[in-house]
C-alpha cells in the first residue's frame, strides 16, 4: 500500500451494478495526493472483481479470501491497508465535491475526535435525508438508534436545519471515517455481528474509551440503501434484532443490563407481535424470535467480548424514550423530540 494519508476503502459484494453506477463520482471527487482508493471485494462472483481490473487499474484491488460480511470484510481488508484515516464507503454511495476533505480538516482540528460521518441525503429522494445515518447518529436510553433527520422509518426533508458540525453517539458505517489508531485500538468492527450495528457498536466502545464522534454536514453523499439487503427482508430484521441485544450485553454497565436488557427484549416481543397483527408478518415474528435465541445462545462467548471492554457507559445515551415519543406524542422529528 502507498501510505497515503487517508484510505477510501470501498468493499465490495456482488456489486457490479454499483461499480458501474457510482465509481465514477469516486473518482471525479476523490483527490489522489491525499487518499488511495481501495476496493476490499468478499468474494464476489458477478464479475466485479475483473470489472474494477479491466475499468480502474488504478485502484488498488484486495481479495478477501471469505465472506465475513461487512465487519469481517473490513477487517480482513484493513489489515492490509497503511493509512492515518480509513474511510469505510458502501458501494452504493455517490460522493460529490470536497466530500473527503471538509471530514478530515474537521477531524484534524482535534486528536480526540476518533469517527466522523458525512451528511447523508437518499439517492432517490435527494432533497431529503437517507435513512442509514442522516446528519448523525445517536441512542436513546433504551438503546434505539436513531438520527437528526430520521427517526424511526419517518425521513425528514434537509432544509440545512441540522447542517452545524457536532458531537454525535455514532457515525454511520455506510461512509465511516475513522482514524486508524483508534480502529484498531478500540478492536475493530465485532465480526459475529456480521452486518447492521457494528459501526454503532464501535462508536459505542469509542465513546467509552474518551474519544469524540462527529458530524460534518458540509460533506454530502447520496446513499441508494440496501444495496445487500433491502427494507423487510427477515435477515436484515433478524441481524438488526440479535446484534442490538448483543451490543447492549457488552457494552453496558451491569447495574443497568440487569433491567434494560429483560425489558428490551420484552419490547422485541411487542414487536415480533405488532408486524403480525400489522400486516399478519410471520416471517418478521420468526426473525425476531431467532434473533432473541441466537442471543441467548451466544452469551457466553459475550462475556468473554464484554470482559475486553474496559469501561462499560451509559451516561452517553439520549435520556428520553424516541419510541414514546414517536408512537404515542406523535412527534416524527429530531428536533420535535429532542425540543419536546
Amino acid at each position: 500500500m502507498s501510505g497515503k494519508k487517508v484510505a477510501v476503502v470501498i468493499l465490495g459484494w456482488n456489486g457490479k451494478k454499483y461499480m458501474e453506477q457510482f465509481m465514477p463520482s469516486v473518482m471525479q471527487y476523490t483527490d489522489t495526493t491525499l487518499c488511495e482508493i481501495v476496493i476490499a471485494d468478499n468474494m464476489s462472483n458477478d464479475g466485479s472483481v475483473e470489472w474494477v481490473r479491466q475499468n480502474y487499474p488504478s485502484v488498488t484491488l484486495i481479495q478477501n479470501t471469505r465472506n465475513g460480511g461487512y465487519a469481517g470484510g473490513y477487517n480482513d481488508a484493513l489489515k492490509h491497508v497503511n493509512a492515518e484515516y480509513y474511510v469505510l464507503l458502501n458501494q452504493d454511495i455517490e460522493v460529490t465535491d470536497g466530500w473527503v476533505e471538509k471530514v478530515i480538516a474537521e477531524m484534524e482540528k482535534d486528536s480526540n475526535i476518533a469517527a466522523a460521518q458525512p451528511k447523508l441525503r437518499s439517492y432517490y429522494q435527494p432533497t431529503h435525508f437517507e435513512y442509514a445515518g442522516a446528519s448523525g447518529g445517536y441512542m436513546d436510553f433504551l438503546v434505539y438508534a436513531f438520527c437528526r433527520g430520521r427517526i424511526f422509518d419517518t425521513l425528514e426533508k434537509d432544509e440545512a436545519q441540522y447542517d452545524d458540525v457536532i458531537d454525535i453517539f455514532w457515525a454511520t458505517g455506510a461512509c465511516l471515517f475513522i482514524r486508524s489508531k483508534d480502529y484498531w485500538a478500540a478492536g475493530a468492527l465485532d465480526e459475529d455481528f456480521f452486518a447492521h450495528q457494528e459501526e454503532v457498536d464501535l462508536c459505542w466502545r469509542l465513546k467509552s474509551l474518551g474519544k469524540r464522534n462527529i458530524v460534518v454536514p458540509q460533506s454530502v453523499v447520496y446513499h441508494v440503501g440496501g444495496g445487500s439487503l433491502p427494507q423487510g427482508n427477515p435477515r436484515k430484521t433478524y441481524l438488526n434484532f440479535r446484534n442490538s441485544l448483543m451490543m447492549m450485553f457488552k457494552n453496558l454497565p451491569l447495574s443497568t443490563l440487569l433491567w434494560l436488557l429483560p425489558f428490551r427484549m420484552l419490547l422485541d416481543e411487542v414487536a415480533a407481535i405488532h408486524s403480525v397483527q400489522k400486516d399478519g408478518n410471520w416471517n418478521s415474528f420468526k426473525a425476531i424470535h431467532k434473533a432473541a435465541w441466537h442471543f441467548i445462545k451466544a452469551i457466553p462467548s459475550l462475556v468473554e467480548k464484554r470482559k475486553a471492554v474496559p469501561y462499560k457507559s451509559y451516561k452517553y445515551l439520549y435520556g428520553k424514550s424516541v419510541m414514546w415519543h414517536y408512537f404515542i406524542r406523535g412527534n416524527k422529528t429530531y428536533s420535535s423530540i429532542t425540543q419536546a
